[in-house]
């Protein structure tokens, strides 16, 4: 499974973190990063639901 971000689009509005926060967090910065590039097939499902609730589409999920 790999994630994609799209730091154009991405607001960092967080809702990603809220959903998966072993797999997403916001830097000082407020820029969205991975806290890890290969998540655990077990956060499937948790990681499914971050990239649904990201309002503007900045994240996308392949494999």
């Amino acid at each position: 499974m790999k994630i994609v971000i799209n730091h154009d689009l991405c607001e960092a509005n967080a809702r990603c973190v809220r959903a998966c926060p072993e797999v997403f967090r916001l830097d000082e910065a407020d820029k969205l990063e991975l806290v890890t590039d290969a998540p655990d097939e077990s956060l499937r499902a948790k990681v499914l639901l971050a990239v649904q609730r990201c309002p503007r589409a900045a994240l996308k999920l392949e494999g």
